[in-house]
């Protein structure tokens, strides 16, 4: 069984940097290939005596057998994150490893490197056995797609010595150090007995969880559009790789930086001691920061952060209250799957209760009932403020009605002038053909149109098409035709000459199915005025 606390820690964490050191540096004399399907379930075993061998290097601690798991695999897995043999050595054995003063309740410990850059972390046999099984499509769903929230892994390894099997994996930092986290929440969409305890509370940096959260930030985080949506589909998705491997019980490891000057005045000194712990060399490990994981290493979501701010790569939001926030977020605890206990005790429960409501789920349900939760209480969209356009569209309509009546009016008020001094001065034929004829450059007999459809004209018309009206009339013994030198047999009426315009906002506008209905009955009845006053 796994009892790390009864070896000293200085000696769990020099047998740890002793044995990566040596497997790594071996491994990279076997030439580059494929992984291969039997990878996954290579265990490699090297023993490292105390006072040395041929091929390993004498230490002062006790003798250890140090076990590596898919050796090649977990390389890929380093090369896919842009991790380089040499990084990957340095950031791990360079110095002694820091161990982390809260550890999880499972009891496990957790140690960091010096650069920041990677979390060790004690696992017990059973996680350690469904994360090898768990590699074929952990190694899948990484090809499809890099950037995730879920858990990195880089290694998985065993130390055993005195009996004692001490199994640990290598996984990326979801919390940098130099960054202070005013605070942190483990999230798991479920509110049954979900809050910090007593102990947890008085701890220098306490870890509060779900109920705690609703008490605190009851409002929720707020984002842009596009760092919500992209921050959604990536939880999403994840959740359904998840859910495929059957796996449930996650968190969502949660930690705000709060940008504001009076906790950083606060927290002036100890940021000050903590910018000794920053990344040596800028960052090693690609898509290892929340932003990243949600949108890539090229784009900076919200510009709520002043270029001199170093964000760490954390993801930017506001408060109910306006606060500007950095966000480091990370999915853990995956390596809970839905077992053959889990079945019996869920499908035992729900013959008593109502299967939603006890506390162990099947996967799908824990899924969803986890992004709910991500989705409606701790994550939330900014909501732009813009102007109502259906007011627009209204006063829109309100302008095309007077502009058109004006139009109406004017046809009108010019075909009765016209047809006034045709009766009274007594045309005959002749002299309307001449007229007609001396008019080449009008088509129909309607006056030359005034300034108000010249200014129109600029605008967009709403319709192209014409409106053909036969020249053939009989009224009060006159008859109105066309002469058959070189015009048409019938003029046209081109909406364009005496259009209805329509400004290039409003047109640009989606028109609601209300306003559209209103629009086209109008410019209806606009058609028969015309075709009324054509007749007389």
């Amino acid at each position: 069984m796994l009892c790390s606390k009864s070896t000293a820690s200085s000696a769990i964490k020099g047998t740890i940097q002793l044995g990566i050191g040596y497997t790594v540096g071996n491994l990279t004399s076997k030439p580059d290939r494929d992984v291969l399907m039997q990878d996954f379930y290579v265990v490699e075993s090297v023993f490292l005596p105390s006072e040395g061998s041929n091929l390993t290097p004498a230490h002062h601690y006790p003798d250890f057998r140090f076990k590596t798991y898919a050796p090649l695999a977990f390389r890929y897995f380093r090369e896919l994150f842009g991790i380089k043999p040499d990084d990957y050595l340095y950031s791990i054995c360079s110095e002694p490893l820091i161990e982390l003063s809260n550890p999880g309740a499972s009891g496990s410990l957790f140690f960091v490197t010096s650069d920041d850059e990677f979390i060790i972390k004690t696992v017990q046999h059973k996680e350690a056995e469904f994360l090898q099984k768990l590699l074929p499509g952990y190694y899948m769903n990484l090809n499809q797609n890099p950037r995730t929230l879920l858990p990195k892994f880089y290694g998985l390894y065993c130390v055993q010595s005195g009996g004692i099997n001490i199994r640990i994996v290598v996984m990326n930092n979801v919390l940098p150090r130099a960054m202070k986290m005013h605070f942190t929440y483990d999230l798991k969409g479920s509110t049954y007995k979900r809050r910090a305890s007593r102990k947890e509370r008085e701890k220098s940096n306490p870890t509060f969880k779900d109920l705690d959260f609703l008490q605190e930030m009851h409002e929720g985080l707020y984002f842009d559009s596009e760092t919500y949506s992209a921050l959604m589909k990536t939880l999403q998705r994840d959740c359904r790789v998840l859910e495929s491997f059957k796996i449930m019980d996650y968190s969502l490891l949660l930690g705000i930086h709060v940008l504001d000057s009076i906790i950083k005045e606060k927290d002036g000194e100890s940021s000050q001691n903590a910018s000794d712990a920053k990344r040596h060399g800028g960052q090693k490990v690609l898509y290892s920061t929340a932003m990243e994981s949600i949108q890539g290493p090229g784009k900076s979501g919200e510009s709520v952060i002043t270029e001199a701010t170093n964000t760490m790569g954390g993801i930017p939001a506001k408060s109910h209250k306006g606060e500007k926030l950095l966000l480091f977020m990370g999915i853990i605890d995956i390596l809970q799957s839905y077992r053959l206990m889990k079945k019996l005790e869920h499908s035992w429960k729900a013959l008593v209760y109502d299967g939603d409501t006890v506390s162990v789920h099947r996967p799908s349900f824990y899924a969803d009932r986890f992004l709910k939760f991500m989705s409606s209480r701790v994550f939330k969209k900014v909501q732009a403020l813009k102007s109502s356009p259906s007011k627009r569209r209204c006063s829109s309509i309100v302008a095309l009605k007077a502009t058109s009546q004006e139009i109406v009016s004017a046809v009108s008020q010019d075909w009765k002038d016209e047809k006034h001094d045709m009766l009274t001065e007594g045309q005959s034929f002749s002299s309307l053909d001449e007229e007609v004829l001396s008019s080449r450059h009008r088509p129909d007999l309607v006056p030359s149109t005034p300034s108000l459809f010249e200014a129109a004209s600029l605008a967009t018309t709403i319709s192209s098409s014409s409106l053909y009206v036969d020249e053939q009339y009989q009224r009060d013994g006159t008859l109105l035709y066309s002469s058959s030198k070189g015009l048409p047999s019938s003029s046209t009426f081109t909406l364009e000459d005496s259009a209805i315009y329509l400004t290039s906002e409003q047109s640009t506008l989606e028109m609601e199915n209300d306003n559209a209905s209103v629009l086209d009955v109008y410019l209806v009845s606009c058609q028969t005025v015309l075709l009324s006053f054509l007749n007389l």
